[in-house]
């Protein structure tokens, strides 16, 4: 997945859209979409809410189109400004676990199936697959958001810095703890496969 690549179009849309083209923008919307639930699908857990939060994105980027810096891409900046979505969302649902706690709290392994498919096979894959994505959402905010844009969205540790504003060495220790307490949870499911 990761980022769509910037094109001569993706930049003549931006700099329509600046000029309040409501068209431009909507294509831009069409190109950024579907990446743009996919990341809030994975940071909340729920498609319905994740459309609510990508639709919110969109609202937002559409107001603050004029602070865009053309330096970045706009992929980037979207992405930005649907983690932050994703996190007030976070924060509104569990007031009581603060991203100040999961601060303090920063200080893989899975295979692929050989055999062929059968129904039992695809059955189990599917439980482990839930398994995980249950295991996702109950990591801590920093740590999932850190593992959804490495590992799911396929950012480069340069990219994700852009998007959530930390250097890329934290940012490596963060899907490292993630992957770590990803494997804690699900060490259970190793024998089911």
């Amino acid at each position: 997945m990761g980022l769509a690549p910037e094109t001569v179009d993706e930049r003549e849309l931006v700099a329509r859209a600046l000029r309040q083209d409501t068209e431009a923008f909507g294509m831009l919307v069409s190109q950024h979409a579907t990446m743009v639930v996919n990341l809030a699908v994975r940071m909340v857990g729920d498609k319905a809410d994740a459309e609510d939060l990508a639709q919110e994105t969109f609202v937002s980027a559409f107001k603050a189109l004029s602070s865009f810096r053309a330096d970045a891409r706009f992929s980037t900046w979207l992405y930005r400004i649907a983690t932050n979505k994703c996190k007030d969302w976070l924060r509104a649902r569990r007031p009581t676990v603060a991203i100040a706690e999961e601060l303090d709290d920063e200080e893989g392994p899975g295979h692929q199936l050989v055999e062929p498919t059968t129904p039992e096979t695809e059955l189990s894959q599917q439980q482990i697959g839930l398994h995980l994505d249950e295991a996702i959402q109950a990591l801590p905010v920093i740590y999932r958001e850190a593992f959804v844009l490495k590992h799911v969205e396929g950012l480069s540790y340069d990219k994700m810095s852009e998007v959530l504003g930390a250097n890329a060495d934290t940012l490596k220790m963060r899907v490292y703890k993630a992957r770590t307490k990803l494997c804690q949870v699900l060490h259970h499911l190793q024998d089911q496969v």
